[in-house]
């Protein structure tokens, strides 16, 4: 697969990442009340964005042929 995360959207990646993963934390250390199954999805989410914006290739963008990256 090609890479086609780049610049701007690979920032907001790494952005959403970190939020999505400290409000996980969040919610493990019950500094937020809400059901456990955030923690959960957040999380996922949160490697999922980091992976991403890593590796700059986005699976979900390469089968709609959107890509961001440039050379």
């Amino acid at each position: 697969m090609e890479k086609n995360v780049g610049g701007l959207d690979r920032q907001l990646r790494i952005l959403s990442g970190a939020f999505s993963g400290f409000v996980s934390v969040a919610v493990i250390i019950r500094l937020l009340e809400v059901d456990m199954v955030y923690s959960l999805v957040l999380g996922l989410l949160a490697v999922m964005l980091f992976g991403t914006a890593y590796t700059q290739k986005c699976p979900v963008c390469n089968a709609l042929g959107h890509s961001t990256y440039e050379e």
